[in-house]
């Protein structure tokens, strides 16, 4: 049985700017899974950087609200919204509120390194 706690998991500066908690992985864990999961944080006022995955993602927004830019489209996104983001599209996403933006990040297949790219 494997159960990890959010405390426990280290904090990181994720490579788009966010403040990032990787949860679950199955290149660093010993699971049958596919995917990675992480909790990512986004500080008041605050945007990403411009980036692309290779793979696809899905973000899950927890707390707050913001925007979310993905290729030539925009949304409002807040607590409870679903994103689904495809392999290779260009995005960030912007807190607008005086909270913490907190959502989690699911990515398929997990998230690797050399499939980011920052584009700023």
């Amino acid at each position: 049985m494997l159960i990890k706690n959010l405390d426990k998991c280290k904090e990181i500066i994720a490579n788009d700017g966010s403040i990032l908690k990787e949860i679950l992985s199955p290149l660093k864990d010993n699971v049958n899974i596919r995917y990675s999961l992480a909790l990512a944080k986004v500080k008041a006022k605050e945007i990403t950087k411009r980036h692309k995955l290779k793979s696809a993602e899905v973000y899950f927004i927890l707390q707050g609200k913001g925007i979310m830019y993905i290729d030539n489209e925009t949304a409002e996104v807040k607590k409870g919204d679903m994103v689904y983001i495809p392999p290779n599209s260009i995005q960030r996403i912007e807190n607008i509120e005086e909270k913490d933006l907190i959502f989690l990040c699911i990515v398929d297949p997990a998230w690797r390194e050399e499939n980011e790219e920052i584009l700023e």
